[in-house]
């Protein structure tokens, strides 16, 4: 009871940045359901509207490190308002466009630009500043679940916007939703009025070079990011192309929506259960095995023929292991080298995980488009995947990935 009473000042905050991942998650994790309508119609082929999709993610994992160093300096409001104008503008553009070049700067420059204003480094960095050490690792996992509840609801309403009126009145609906983020970044900001966080014993204190000295000379570090690459990979591989391979096996349109939904309620038991996790176990064997789990997954759905109910089974399963590492990585970190640099040595790591969304969305694509088929791009990302999941596991143990308090006491 008494950690819950902690927590009540800082409710106002952890809710404005829920809603804020929330939005920001779900809107784009469900644009691969516009997809097939949108290249039909602007007359695009599939690897056009998969490299916007690339492009965003590489644009979103280039600005973070910026945008997490540039948060110590000027606060977060004026980052988490402008990334909300900006992602909406980006929506706005794409409902209205009619060629390549509108869909690339809407959906990929602008929404990636927005993403690190509003994502999961920014927003897991207000909610760690705000509440005591003991709980820090479970309100993370709140706050990452609270990143797929969006896919929830802008999914199904998305697919029947499109299917009553059309794609443009189904981008549209998403653009009304994201205005909702403005208020809650104003609210999810108020971080930045608190006192400054106490010191994490052993992180780093000192200028962002020193911090990005400490975190690249620390090889635990160095693995988790590269590993991170494969996260990004396989899931906005599936984000993206899920909908055109359902479509291809026959499947009705809405099982996409419907399997976008489950990913993202499964997804809140999964970030909940893995920030409780990594409060009380090794949070990289926790990422490691989670890496691993994801690649048997894909394995086992895409060596079977697609059903309905094993297209819904799958999606449950991959949302379960979906978000859970946002908690796991931002944790680690904070416990590792501080709160001061946490996202800005979140977005150092998250870059990793961009390129791998590069990856996965434009690679996806130019393999459909050479082969006519998923095949080899399922194949790789199950391969980089196991590979990954075993190295991450493989460097939980050593001395230098413990906390500088655990390694004292050790």
């Amino acid at each position: 009871m008494s950690r819950l009473a902690a927590l009540r000042p800082a409710l106002p905050l952890l809710v404005g940045a829920s809603l804020m991942l929330s939005l920001a998650m779900g809107l784009r994790q469900s644009l691969g359901i516009f997809m097939p309508s949108l290249t039909r119609d602007i007359a695009i082929p599939v690897a056009q509207f998969t490299l916007a999709v690339a492009v965003q993610n590489l644009a979103w994992g280039v600005l973070q490190p910026f945008a997490g160093a540039l948060a110590v300096r000027v606060g977060y409001r004026p980052l988490m308002i402008g990334g909300s104008i900006l992602y909406l503008a980006g929506l706005l553009l794409l409902a209205s466009a009619h060629g390549l070049v509108p869909v690339i700067v809407g959906a990929g420059l602008a929404i990636g630009f927005s993403m690190a204003c509003t994502g999961p480094a920014l927003s897991m960095a207000v909610a760690a500043r705000a509440v005591p050490a003991a709980v820090r690792s479970t309100v993370l996992g709140i706050v990452s679940a609270a990143g797929s509840l969006g896919a929830m609801i802008a999914a199904p309403v998305g697919q029947m916007l499109m299917q009553q009126w059309g794609w443009r009145v189904g981008l549209i609906g998403f653009a009304v939703m994201a205005l909702a983020m403005l208020p809650a970044a104003w609210f999810a900001s108020r971080g930045d009025s608190q006192p400054a966080p106490a010191a994490v014993s052993g992180g780093v204190e000192g200028s962002a070079g020193d911090a990005l000295r400490a975190a690249f000379s620390s090889l635990p570090f160095v693995v988790m990011a590269v590993a991170y690459f494969v996260c990004g990979m396989q899931l906005i591989f599936l984000t993206t192309h899920l909908p055109a391979y359902l479509e291809i096996c026959g499947m009705d349109p809405m099982l996409s929506a419907q399997a976008l939904g489950c990913i993202g309620a499964f997804n809140v038991l999964g970030s909940l259960f893995f920030g409780w996790a990594g409060g009380r176990w090794n949070k990289l064997l926790l990422l490691g095995m989670i890496y691993f789990l994801r690649s048997l997954t894909l394995v086992w759905y895409f060596m079977s023929p697609p059903t309905p109910s094993g297209t819904l089974v799958f999606a449950s399963i991959m949302g379960f292991l979906w978000l859970g590492v946002g908690p796991l990585v931002a944790g680690w970190i904070v416990d590792r080298f501080g709160l001061k640099w946490q996202a800005m040595l979140g977005g150092v790591a998250f870059v990793s995980h961009q390129f791998g969304s590069f990856t996965g969305a434009f690679g996806g694509g130019l393999l459909y488009d050479a082969l006519g088929n998923y095949t080899l791009a399922w194949q790789i990302g199950v391969a980089v995947g196991l590979a990954a999941g075993i190295a991450q596991m493989a460097f939980a143990f050593a001395p230098s990935a413990r906390p500088p308090a655990a390694a004292a006491a050790a």
